[in-house]
């Protein structure tokens, strides 16, 4: 269970994942380009800080979140409550359809710019 006593885990940047989230999202990379880009070793991390910038935005991944919350007057300081699991599955469902959306009007937006490149040229002969 976990990691072997004594091993060091890495500690990333709030500005490297931001990096790997950014990257991650505009370039519709999946988890596994990820990790081997950017030498992670789980997808659970890069899963967990895509969660995190969806929830609180990038500013979120500069938190610190290890060991217990602290409290103080019994409010909760730090990361906000969970989303439920069926809320965390809609969420990321809803970013891939996104992430698919944006490639095809990507495509779309080259095929309608490659067709109207020659008609220009076409008009521009024509004067």
């Amino acid at each position: 269970m976990g990691r072997p006593k004594g091993s060091k885990t890495k500690n990333y940047t709030g500005e490297f994942k931001e990096k790997v989230v950014t990257d991650m999202r505009e370039n519709g990379l999946a988890y596994r380009e990820v990790m081997r880009k950017y030498e992670i070793s789980s997808q659970d991390v890069i899963t967990n800080w895509e969660r995190i910038y969806l929830e609180e935005g990038a500013t979120g991944l500069y938190i610190e979140r290890r060991g217990r919350a602290n409290k103080s007057n019994n409010a909760q300081i730090g990361r906000p409550p969970k989303l439920d699991k069926k809320t965390e599955n809609d969420l990321i469902a809803e970013n891939q359809r996104l992430r698919m959306e944006n490639d095809y009007l990507k495509k779309l937006n080259a095929l309608v710019q490659e067709r109207q490149q020659p008609a220009k040229k076409h008009e521009q002969s024509g004067n």
